[in-house]
C-alpha cells in the first residue's frame, strides 16, 4: 500500500509540475511575441497534454487535416514540446532555403536520444560540427559524388539482374512474390556491396527478413509517436518501448559493422603490400580514417555512420519500389502505358541500362508521381529553430520543433489537380524534379540538410522498377481486382504499407 500511495502521489506532483511549467512557458512566449509577429494559428489545447490527443496513428494524415483548418504554418502543442507543421510549397521554401540557417539544427526525440545517436551520426549532427562535415565530405566522395555513381554502374546492373533471375524462378512456379521483401533484398545487396563488398541479403533465405526487421525497427522506433517526446519526466518508463527497439536493433547491426571492420582490418594485415592496394569499398575509407585518428577499432562515430548509410540505403529505396508497383497495380492502364514506352525504347530480349532511363521520360514521371504520393520520410527529419524566427509572417520562437509535411504538400489541391490520383502525366513535359530545387516536391528535404544519397535513390529505384516492368507482366494473386488493393500506411520515420504487397510475375509479354 505504501508503494501504490508513493507512486500515486509521484504522478499528482508531475500533474502538477507540468501544469505549471505549461503555463509559465504559455505566458512567457505570449510575452515575448508581443510588439513583433504573432504565433501561427493552431487548435485549442487541452490541459497538459495540448493537442497531443490529435497526433493520431498516422501524424503525417492528422496533421495534413488539421493544417486545411489553421493553415500552412501550423502550431501545435504536445505536452511540453512546441512544434510548428509546414503544409505548402511557399513555407517549406523559407524552412528548407531562407531560413535554413537557423532551422539546421536538429530536434532530438528520446528514440535517438538512447543510443546517443544524436552525438555521432552524419543525420543528426549540427552542420556547424566539424564532424558533420568531415562524415557529411566522406559519405559523398566515396559513395554518392558523379564518379563514384558512374564507377558503381555495373555493381547496381548485377544485382537488379540477379533480381530478375529470382523473379523468372517465381514466374515459372506460378508463385506471387513479396515485392517488400525481394526490393529490399536488392536494396540490401546493392548497399552492403558498397559499404562492404559482400550480399547481405538472400533471396531464399530468411536472414534477409532479419536484416529487414532490424532496419524497420529502427526507422519505426525513431519515428514513432513517444510520450517521453512530450512528457521528458516519463523517458525511464520507456512506455511505448521505443528506446527498447532502437537499442536491440541497433546494437544487432552494430555487431556486424564490427565484424566486418575485424575481419577487413586481419585481411589488410596479411597482405604485404597493403599500400599499393586500391580502395574499393566505404569500409575501406574508414578504416583509413580510423588510422589516421589512430583507433584500433570501429569506433562509435563509425558504427552510427555505417546505420545511417545502411537504414536509409535500403528501407527508403525498396518501399519507393513498392509504393510505385502497388499504384500501378491500381491503375492497370498506367501500367500499360510505361511498359510499352520500356518496350519502344529497350525492344524485344534487351536488358535495361541506366543510360536507358532518361530516355523513358514517362517512367521518370511514374516514379516522381510516386514520391509526390508516398514520400518515404512523410514529415523528413525533425528540425529546431535555433533562435526566433519568421515564417510566412508567424514567430517560429527559438527551440520550437519544426515538421515539414512534404506529404500534405504532395497532395494540396490548391497545388496539384486531383491531388490524390496517381497521374503521371502531370509530370510530362515540366521541369519538377525531386532534386530540392522545386518545393512543392521535396522528398529527399533541400538545402544542407538534403538527403546525400539522393543521387543514388535516383540511379536505383528507376532501375529497378523498369527492368520489373519490362520483364514481366504483373497480376494481384487470390483473385483481388486493382481496385480493392490495399494501400494502408504504417508511419515510422519512414512511410511503409501495412500489409506489404504481392504480386504474381508473369513471364515477358509478346511486344505490342
Amino acid at each position: 500500500m505504501d508503494i501504490i500511495t508513493g507512486q500515486a502521489l509521484f504522478f499528482f506532483l508531475c500533474f502538477i509540475l507540468s501544469f505549471i511549467l505549461i503555463f509559465f512557458t504559455t505566458l512567457r512566449s505570449r510575452r515575448s511575441s508581443r510588439g513583433a509577429s504573432t504565433l501561427p494559428p493552431g487548435p485549442p489545447r487541452l490541459p497538459i497534454i495540448g493537442n497531443i490527443h490529435l497526433v493520431g496513428k498516422n501524424p503525417h494524415r492528422s496533421f495534413a487535416d488539421l493544417s486545411k483548418t489553421y493553415g500552412p504554418v501550423m502550431s501545435l502543442k504536445l505536452g511540453f514540446l512546441n512544434a510548428v507543421v509546414i503544409a505548402s510549397p511557399d513555407a517549406a521554401r523559407e524552412v528548407l532555403s531562407t531560413h535554413d540557417q537557423i532551422l539546421s539544427g536538429r530536434y532530438f526525440n528520446e528514440a535517438i536520444r538512447s543510443i546517443n545517436h544524436h552525438d555521432f551520426s552524419v543525420a543528426w549532427l549540427h552542420p556547424s560540427s566539424p564532424r558533420w562535415r568531415l562524415l557529411r565530405k566522406l559519405s559523398v566522395t566515396q559513395l554518392f559524388s558523379p564518379q563514384r555513381i558512374e564507377a558503381t554502374k555495373a555493381l547496381r546492373m548485377k544485382k537488379v539482374q540477379e533480381l530478375i533471375n529470382f523473379m523468372s524462378e517465381a514466374s515459372e512456379r506460378e508463385e506471387a512474390v513479396d515485392i517488400s521483401r525481394v526490393s529490399f533484398v536488392t536494396a540490401l545487396n546493392i548497399i552492403s556491396n558498397l559499404l562492404f563488398s559482400v550480399d547481405l541479403g538472400n533471396y531464399d533465405s530468411k536472414n534477409s527478413s532479419v536484416f529487414q526487421e532490424m532496419v524497420t525497427g529502427v526507422m519505426e522506433s525513431i519515428g514513432n509517436p513517444d510520450f517521453a517526446n512530450f512528457f521528458p519526466f516519463l523517458r525511464f518508463l520507456d512506455l511505448q518501448g521505443n528506446g527498447k527497439q532502437i537499442k536491440d536493433c541497433s546494437e544487432r547491426l552494430f555487431r556486424v559493422f564490427r565484424e566486418f571492420y575485424k575481419a577487413r582490418i586481419a585481411e589488410n594485415s596479411s597482405r604485404a603490400d597493403n599500400k599499393d592496394v586500391s580502395r574499393s569499398d566505404f569500409l575501406d575509407a574508414l578504416i583509413d580514417l580510423s588510422q589516421e585518428e589512430d583507433e584500433a577499432e570501429l569506433n562509435i562515430e563509425n558504427e552510427h555512420l555505417l546505420l545511417d548509410l545502411f537504414a536509409a540505403g535500403t528501407d527508403t529505396n525498396s518501399s519507393t519500389v513498392e509504393w510505385a508497383m502497388a499504384e500501378l497495380l491500381r491503375n492497370p492502364k498506367t501500367m500499360r502505358k510505361v511498359q510499352n514506352e520500356i518496350d519502344r525504347v529497350i525492344g524485344q530480349n534487351g536488358v535495361v541500362q541506366e543510360s536507358d532511363i532518361p530516355l523513358l521520360p514517362y517512367l521518370q514521371a511514374v516514379v516522381k508521381e510516386t514520391f509526390r504520393l508516398h514520400p518515404a520520410a512523410p514529415l523528413l527529419l525533425p528540425r529546431r529553430a535555433e533562435t526566433n524566427v519568421e515564417i510566412l509572417g508567424f514567430l517560429v520562437p527559438k527551440d520550437t520543433q519544426v515538421l515539414v509535411n512534404v506529404w500534405a504538400v504532395g497532395r494540396d489541391p490548391s497545388v496539384w489537380e486531383n491531388p490524390t490520383r496517381f497521374e503521371p502525366e502531370r509530370f510530362l513535359g515540366k521541369e519538377i524534379d525531386v532534386k530540392g530545387r522545386d518545393y512543392e516536391l521535396t522528398p529527399f528535404g533541400a538545402g544542407r540538410r538534403i538527403c546525400p544519397g539522393l543521387p543514388l535513390a535516383l540511379k536505383t529505384v528507376p532501375l529497378m522498377l523498369a527492368s520489373l516492368l519490362y520483364s514481366f507482366d504483373w497480376k494481384l494473386p487470390n483473385g483481388v481486382v486493382p481496385e480493392d488493393l490495399d494501400m494502408d500506411e504504417s508511419f515510422g520515420l519512414t512511410l511503409h504499407k501495412t500489409n506489404p504487397l504481392h504480386a504474381l510475375p508473369v513471364k515477358k509479354r509478346t511486344m505490342n
